[in-house]
């Protein structure tokens, strides 16, 4: 196949080896095909197909940028949601790429490869490239371009955080309620 632009998505565990020496290698294997059929199940949803497992990492390419994004953001998400589960990153790039025997190779992996690596936990971080192909997007915010030296990449690339705009959390204001509805709160007292 020649080499054309596709965006690919490359999500981790973070600190996997820190859990393995906790949990043992079965534990961590465990917690790796848990992560794996917890983002499998939300490719179909984002037009994405999973490339290869490698450890504790997924690579995915995706049909569309503005669905990469959602879709890393959705990994992130769901699996914060749950406290006994490892913090996740994502790296979202598009670039150039060939496919080989059912792999894909090329700049545009390697870059997403690398900014999943440069992400902290709970961080999806997007290329400018995947950034400017996915047009306007609702209800995603992306920060202020910032360059990243990426290891064995011989020019910063410029990525942006992104996240979901804050919701209005139901808890939060039902607590917020239940503090008005008893009265007011002593000065330096927490609730």
């Amino acid at each position: 196949m020649a080499s054309g632009s596709h965006t690919f998505l490359f999500t981790d565990l973070v600190g996997f080896t820190a859990l393995t020496a906790e949990r043992g290698d079965e534990g961590a294997a465990d917690v790796a095909l848990e992560f794996y059929g917890r983002v499998r199940a939300l490719l179909a949803a984002h037009r994405a197909e999973e490339i290869k497992a490698i450890g504790d990492a997924l690579m995915i390419r995706c049909e569309e940028p503005s669905l990469a994004i959602r879709l890393g953001l959705r990994i992130v998400s769901e699996l914060d949601e749950d406290p006994d589960f490892p913090a996740v990153r994502v790296g979202v790039n598009t670039g150039t790429a060939v496919r080989r025997e059912g792999d894909w190779y090329g700049a545009g992996v390697n870059v997403a490869a690398r900014l999943c690596a440069a992400a902290g936990g709970g961080e999806v971080l997007v290329s400018e490239p995947t950034h400017e192909a996915a047009g306007v997007l609702q209800q995603i915010e992306l920060g202020e371009r910032r360059l990243h030296w990426l290891k064995n990449v011989t020019e910063p690339v410029a990525a942006r955080l992104a996240e979901e705009p804050p919701r209005s959390d139901e808890s939060q204001l039902r607590r917020l309620f239940c503090s008005f509805k008893s009265g007011p709160m002593p000065l330096g007292g927490t609730a």
